[in-house]
């Protein structure tokens, strides 16, 4: 490579070099023949050192077009073929400059001659001159259309490369990313400050931390939580993620605990049993990472009021998770599972989920709708935390319609999503403010505000329970007609099922600010009245649902009950079966999975005593460890001591004897009666 091709490369341009006077002598200098040879060599050396490699790189991305895995292969394969194709159009514009010549001879066969024949005379080398500058100002003009195709080429290429991740690309519904999963995560919404700055500006959110985070210690990179500087200092605290398998483009984790994390998990327990929340702080005190401990103090400073503390020890739990994941784990793909029956799982399920809460609470129900979306990527088919119930409620409160939309209509054919009360009521208020939208067209609106009505309508017939709590939640006095009818009355409440009952008393409990707005109640007032009509016309849709309100609804599963424990809403939570209000509910596992997967099992404390042993004996075994009322066998070093303790049961046992007699001839005598009631009660002071 010359001299003039290198200054080239390097962005200079001729000229800028240092100028010596000795070489400024009038009348020298080169010729125009001369200069214009310079530039097309200048031009060609180019050409020839950096189309090379890129000459390469395409008959490499020819071999491996089948198995593209890198990103940046793509980006240059197609950058390479635009190039290609824009210095075609080059070559192909000189040829029609030049007349008559070019029909006579090939194009190819043309191009290689003229290159070939040399030049003579000024006329010619103004011709090549003026090809020179056509040449530049069509490089010029094809720059900002050379870009434009790489970038499209560019954004076909990254979707085969999601459909050959195994990442399945959703039918065109509603939203502005179609091409994306509908339960797709983005790391950027994860991070409660992207919502605040948007809404607040980032000065107010920020504020004085930039110059802080300077002087912070290194942490590890995290996206659920950032790491505070008052946190103690973090260390493995035991827990592992660990592959299962991968099938189907899924792949199956697991926590794992290790054996130190185990004997903490036991203390845990005996803490949790002894009903102190001291203990469960003690043990934090000596490990500052254990998740089960973070989780259940929370509750308590929950209960206590102190929200800012709550908070803190459920993104400590968080981060102690996420420094755990595996390599391969990834929280936005959607393909990536955890079994909530095993219980070293569920711990990670309960701290997302109580973080969504807090998100929501601190006025953030953006960010907690992505949590709520990976909740329900982790186990789409179970759902063990129920996030159906809740994600209606997430999308309507941060505005976004068109992904509840579009998530109703995918899940809508294979989860019947129309027979749960939310998804009823929601999918329709979400066509309603949508046909309200300023940049909405009137077509579409008109077409939006029927379908709102008519959806509207159906949930109503099949869930009349729904308008009388929501009237009285939203402190509005229902029209005498609708007080009147027996569709809306009483009955309908009284005839629901506790199943469907639990339902509608936890969306009604939930979503009833979101109802109480002037144009919405409008509107609830006009589909009121319109279902009262079709009642009294016998409409067929009624009694059709009403069959399968008889049918369906018989009994909820238990993570139904799991989430409306979760939710402490108490509309719903009266209404929770005996079976589940009898039995203990614990913060850290509440309802647990009757078929649990459990890696290890907690050890056998020893019985404190049988059953036909008395008070008075527990009492000496407090004192005494190796006191044996029923002489089991002890081993050789013990014989002395199970001998003073039978002994000591011996005399035991005589006095209780002693005592029950004593007890028994003891004989109340009733006190001696006045004869004068009119005594005055002062004499016996």
């Amino acid at each position: 490579m010359s001299s003039r091709a290198l200054r080239r490369l390097k962005g200079k341009q001729r000229g800028q070099e240092a100028l010596d006077l000795g070489d400024l002598v009038p009348g020298e200098g080169p010729e125009p023949e001369e200069q214009v040879a310079d530039v097309e060599e200048e031009e060609e050396e180019l050409d020839e050192s950096i189309l090379q490699p890129a000459k390469s790189s395409i008959r490499k991305a020819k071999k491996n077009k089948k198995n593209l895995s890198n990103i940046y292969e793509l980006i240059c394969d197609a950058e390479n073929e635009a190039e290609k194709a824009t210095t075609d159009e080059d070559t192909v514009k000189p040829e029609e400059q030049n007349g008559d010549a070019s029909k006579e001879k090939s194009d190819s066969g043309e191009t290689e001659k003229r290159d070939a024949q040399p030049e003579t005379g000024a006329a010619k080398s103004g011709d090549k001159a003026s090809k020179k500058k056509k040449k530049r100002k069509k490089k010029k003009n094809t720059t900002g259309d050379k870009q434009e195709v790489a970038g499209d080429d560019i954004d076909a290429l990254l979707e085969t490369i999601e459909q050959s991740n195994g990442l399945t690309l959703q039918s065109e519904g509603c939203g502005g990313s179609d091409n994306r999963p509908v339960l797709y995560v983005e790391h950027r919404n994860l991070n409660p400050e992207t919502e605040l700055k948007r809404y607040f500006g980032a000065r107010a959110v920020l504020g004085d931390q930039r110059p802080r985070q300077r002087q912070r210690q290194f942490h590890r990179s995290t996206w659920m939580t950032i790491p505070k500087d008052t946190w103690p200092r973090f260390s493995r605290p035991g827990i592992s993620m660990t592959l299962l398998e991968s099938r189907d483009g899924l792949q199956f984790f697991t926590f794992e605990h290790s054996r130190d994390y185990q004997q903490i998990q036991f203390k845990f327990l005996d803490s949790v049993e002894s009903m102190d929340p001291n203990n469960i702080v003690v043990l934090l005190q000596m490990n500052p990472y254990h998740i089960d401990s973070l989780l259940q103090l929370s509750d308590v400073c929950r209960i206590q009021e102190d929200q800012e503390m709550a908070r803190d020890l459920i993104e400590r739990a968080l981060y102690s998770f996420e420094c755990a994941f595996h390599p391969v784990c990834s929280l936005t793909s959607g393909t990536s599972r955890l079994d909530y029956l095993r219980p070293e799982n569920r711990a990670f399920y309960l701290a997302v989920y109580k973080h969504m809460v807090f998100l929501e609470r601190r006025g953030c129900p953006r960010t907690a709708l992505e949590y709520c979306r990976l909740i329900l990527s982790l186990d789409p088919d179970s759902d063990p935390l129920c996030m159906l119930l809740l994600i209606d409620f997430l999308s309507l409160r941060s505005r976004e319609y068109n992904f509840l939309l579009r998530l109703y209509q995918d899940w809508e054919v294979h989860r019947n999503l129309s027979q749960l009360p939310n998804f009823a009521f929601s999918v329709a208020l979400s066509h309603f403010h949508l046909s309200q939208e300023d940049q909405t067209e009137s077509k579409e609106r008109e077409r939006l505000k029927h379908k709102a009505d008519l959806l509207l309508q159906n949930a109503l017939i099949m869930f009349p329970g729904v308008l009388m709590p929501l009237l009285d939640l939203c402190t509005v006095q229902p029209d005498a007609a609708v007080l009147s009818h027996d569709f809306f009355g009483p009955r309908s409440q009284l005839g629901q099922s506790p199943a469907l009952a639990e339902l509608v008393s936890l969306y009604v409990g939930r979503t009833h600010t979101l109802w109480r707005e002037g144009g919405v109640l409008l509107w609830l007032e006009e589909c009121v009245r319109e279902v009262l009509r079709r009642v009294d016309t016998k409409d067929p849709l009624v009694e059709d649902c009403q069959n399968k309100r008889k049918q369906r609804y018989q009994s909820a599963p238990l993570n139904i009950h799991r989430h409306v424990i979760l939710s402490e809403i108490k509309e719903a939570t009266s209404t929770l079966p005996l079976e589940v209000t009898t039995q203990s509910v614990m913060g850290f596992d509440p309802l647990p999975p009757l078929d649990s997967v459990a890696s290890y099992t907690r050890p056998e404390r020893q019985s404190v005593g049988a059953s036909n042993e008395s008070t008075l004996s527990l009492f000496f075994r407090s004192l005494l460890p190796n006191f044996n009322l029923q002489g089991e066998p002890m081993p050789q070093d013990d014989l002395e001591v199970a001998q003073a303790g039978r002994e000591l049961n011996q005399e035991v046992n005589r006095l209780m004897v002693a005592m029950r007699d004593m007890l028994a001839n003891i004989q109340f005598q009733e006190p001696p009666r006045e004869d004068n009631p009119d005594r005055d009660e002062g004499e016996w002071d």
